[in-house]
């Protein structure tokens, strides 16, 4: 079973610790200790997952008293539960003051200092507990009845910048899941771990990592594309993705859209040389990603039968709450 979790230092490398959460507003703002807020924007992001989840009709009728039998997540350093903590990468969350808010005040390689928004969507669906990171010694036995995480810090749709951050590259992150397939019908049974695959809820959330610690920074490929020509590369990698996780069998997928990248503490520091606050080109680019996103994720629905996908749009809420802090609590800029 999966544990506790962490909060992030300011670097590049942690693009986005909580996500809908506290590593966002602690590195672009000041926040005078106020915790329900951080739990507040943690639950908008659980309820959002939910509304989604119920939104597409999901009905799990067994002997069972969670919405769903399993949670199955894929991505970056948003939803890494600790995988990165076994990989040969510096992106990890395994030391102080990570998980100082979750259960054991221990870090467990989240990139939050407390529960992330799949933890919290796990929660509301019922879960006692978290489905375990991958590569952890908590995955085997019963443990994977409830899903199992694959993310890695620092991964994302473009396969070459993961590998190159030594984190798990979302090919790799698949292979995994068939291989946990396996183990998972060795301890429930072929039947019931078909019908566990065919109805989890799938989590996706990666394009962070892609732009702000690869795109921005490599003028290998900023010099050859532009954003909007890099947009649909990573566009494409995502429904590659999407077709592939519907051969192994997933039905039912949420999908994070980019945050406000210019308003990350990264973004802002190195790239907002003559602005004050988020830096709007950057902003533009997560726009037209997100643009292209949903129109990606509702082409696949219409080609793949019994395919339903939810885009959760987490660039309204967290940029509402950067231009208007004062509404959301004791918030205030530099």
């Amino acid at each position: 079973m999966a544990v506790p979790n962490s909060h992030p230092p300011p670097s590049i490398g942690v693009i986005f610790g909580c996500h809908i959460s506290s590593h966002f507003l602690l590195h672009s703002m000041h926040i005078q200790r106020n915790k329900n807020i951080i739990k507040m924007i943690n639950i908008i992001g659980a309820l959002v997952l939910l509304f989604a989840f119920l939104f597409l009709s999901c009905v799990y009728a067994q002997d069972t008293t969670t919405l769903v039998p399993a949670i199955i997540t894929f991505g970056d350093s948003a939803v890494d539960v600790g995988n990165n903590d076994y990989l040969p990468t510096l992106f990890k969350a395994d030391y102080p003051p990570y998980g100082r808010d979750f259960v054991n005040h221990q870090p467990t390689g989240r990139f939050c200092n407390g529960k992330l928004a799949t933890d919290f969507t796990a929660d509301t669906l019922g879960f006692k507990t978290y489905a375990p990171a991958y590569l952890s010694p908590h995955a085997s036995g019963k443990n994977l009845l409830i899903g199992a995480n694959f993310a890695s810090a620092a991964s994302g749709y473009d396969e070459n910048a993961a590998t190159l951050n030594h984190a798990i590259p979302l090919s790799q992150q698949l292979s995994y899941f068939k291989e946990y397939q396996g183990k998972l019908a060795k301890v429930a049974g072929s039947k019931k771990a078909a019908s566990i695959i065919k109805d989890a809820l799938y989590v996706l959330s990666a394009g962070s990592s892609d732009f702000v610690q690869n795109y921005y920074v490599n003028p290998w490929i900023n010099k050859v594309y532009t954003p909007d020509q890099y947009s649909s590369y990573l566009i494409g990698s995502f429904s590659s993705f999407v077709k592939d996780l519907y051969g192994l069998g997933g039905r039912r997928l949420g999908v994070t859209s980019l945050p406000p990248l210019g308003c990350l503490p990264a973004a802002r520091t190195i790239f907002g040389f003559h602005e004050n606050g988020c830096v709007s080109r950057i902003n533009t680019d997560a726009q037209g990603f997100n643009k292209k996103l949903n129109s990606a994720a509702t082409s696949l629905q219409k080609q793949l039968p019994g395919l339903k996908i939810a885009v959760f749009d987490i660039y309204k809420p967290l940029y509402d709450l950067v231009q208007s802090p004062s509404k959301s609590g004791r918030l205030y800029f530099d």
